[in-house]
């Protein structure tokens, strides 16, 4: 261990050794130009410059948890105003001042996707308590029927006193919309008025907006353009969900803003998310040559590694940098927790192909209580667990393999605030110095598009069979009378879907070679 790469902020119950990254000696000296400049932008962004300039916005969610850095008075009145509604909306929820048809609300079913739904979800895991969760949480992130179905059998009966959140910024993203949809379904099935147990995040004016209005809904808190889906967990989109668990939010919001006071430390060398951000830099070389693996040694971290696959591929998988050119930025992320991990995918990383480094997250407090022997020399559960959290990183970098370690004292909402902040400017800072825009998601929009695109085959595919009833096709030709030829990929896939989900109404007859078979309307 390097004293001067060891960060000991006990303060914020943090502490971060960059160590095991074995920077050349004079790597932070050629680095430090390029570090100050993005601490630079970083310091405008928060001042309210234009941080997102594909599309002309602002980036504030650094404001979220310091309502006095927001650049105008509308600015910090609005985010103090969603902070205390939050706070009334849970409060009239646990107290029972606002209820179910059939009395108190005891199960929360939270329906997003993205950032909508892997930050409550994050949260929920690392700071819930089943004998102590103020309400049950369960969530819609995906348009998968079957999901759906499995989520819903879980709430089961206690539908009838289950509060929805409908979270989307647009409220045109599909699979939110068809959340939405399903669960208004099940709860009119059930003979409930699903006005009566939801609530809309969304846009002011958003279609969801508007049909929360016109439906009646219990109520609606904002969500603004300056705030991304990925860095919304300091939003209402996390803050309801984990206020209505009953996680202490004022503690979360306290972290985080501790932790960005910590890191707008224009010292870059005792600034951990700087630090963290070249420790990305010279251990991809810039460029994402290798992955990124997240090990933490916490059950209640499980799901960390999924909410840092969004905020941090997201925001640095891009094709071109702020000058136009062809860069495909990046670093892919990965991980379970330890130290399950050292009997599933550790052999490799050991061994294996060396295209990663490691960040491991240790937790020092083992348990609340106090923990038995389970060995002759008096070790218990949590030593044991350390010790394969040290072990695991001895035997990594005896083979080359480079780490961080991250350090909490124990999980609490203050903790997991603070991870949350330490990531969210460590992204933004690594994307300065690789400069590209941390801030828009080009693939995502795209990604949507072709949806539609297909959607819209899948429709003239349907009219073309329903048109003509009885006549067996193969894909080519659907293709081909609906105008697709070229799609004959999507065509072949659409009537093969359709044959196994409304097989009462289309029929497929097989043959030796499977793009010949035939499909018709019955």
């Amino acid at each position: 261990m390097k004293p001067e790469l060891y960060l000991s902020h006990p303060e914020a119950d943090f502490w971060a050794d960059f160590s095991f990254v074995d920077f050349p000696d004079d790597y932070l000296s050629s680095m430090e130009s390029n570090i100050t400049s993005a601490l630079q932008a970083m310091q405008q962004l928060e001042g309210g410059s234009i941080a997102n300039p594909d599309e002309n916005r602002m980036v504030g969610h650094y404001w979220l948890r310091n309502a006095e850095l927001a650049p105008n008075e509308e600015l910090t009145s609005a985010i103090r105003k969603t902070l205390a509604k939050v706070k009334e909306v849970a409060d009239s929820i646990h107290s029972g001042s606002l209820q179910s048809q059939l009395g108190t609300f005891t199960d929360l079913l939270v329906i997003g996707i993205g950032g909508s739904a892997l930050g409550p979800q994050f949260v929920g895991k690392a700071l819930g308590n089943p004998n102590i969760d103020k309400l049950r949480v369960h969530f819609f992130d995906n348009t998968d029927p079957d999901g759906i179905d499995h989520t819903l059998s879980e709430i089961g009966d206690s539908l009838s006193t289950t509060l929805t959140l409908v979270i989307s910024k647009s409220g045109g993203t599909p699979e939110t919309r068809n959340g939405m949809l399903e669960a208004e379904n099940a709860f009119v099935l059930k003979g409930l008025d699903f006005a009566k147990h939801a609530i809309a995040i969304t846009g002011d004016g958003s279609k969801l907006h508007q049909y929360s209005q016109e439906k009646g809904w219990l109520d609606f808190l904002p969500m603004w353009d300056w705030v991304g889906g990925r860095t919304s967990e300091t939003a209402a989109v996390g803050l309801l969900p984990a206020a209505l668990q009953g996680i202490d939010i004022d503690d979360l919001l306290g972290g985080a803003k501790q932790m960005d006071d910590l890191t707008r430390n224009s010292d870059f060398r005792k600034n951990p998310a700087a630090m963290l951000a070249l420790s990305w830099h010279y251990l991809t070389d810039g460029k994402g040559n290798k992955d990124m693996v997240i090990l933490p040694y916490k059950d209640r971290l499980e799901l960390f590694a999924k909410y840092l696959q969004q905020l941090i591929m997201e925001s640095l998988g891009k094709e071109k940098d702020l000058e136009g050119n062809l860069v495909h930025q990046g670093i892919a992320v990965y991980g379970n927790k330890g130290s399950t991990d050292q009997h599933a995918y550790v052999q490799q990383l050991r061994e294996g192909v060396p295209n990663f480094f490691a960040t491991f997250i240790e937790v020092l407090k083992h348990r609340d209580a106090e923990s038995i022997s389970v060995d002759d020399d008096g070790m218990n559960s949590g030593d044991y667990l350390h010790g394969f959290f040290l072990g695991t990183r001895d035997a990594l970098y005896e083979k080359g393999r480079k780490s961080i370690t991250l350090t909490i004292s124990e999980v609490t909402p203050s903790t997991v605030g603070g991870l949350i902040a330490l990531f969210e400017r460590a992204v933004g800072l690594y994307a300065s110095l690789v400069g590209i825009n941390a801030y828009h998601q080009p693939g995502v929009e795209a990604g949507k598009k072709a949806a539609s695109a297909i959607l819209a085959v899948r429709k003239a595919v349907l009219d073309h069979l329903t048109s003509s009833k009885g006549t067996a096709q193969t894909a080519s030709q659907v293709a081909k009378a609906i105008g697709q030829a070229e799609k004959m990929t999507w065509v072949f896939k659409i009537l093969e879907n359709l044959a196994v989900n409304q097989e009462n109404t289309f029929e497929r007859i097989s043959t030796a070679i499977p793009l010949e078979d035939q499909f018709l309307a019955r």
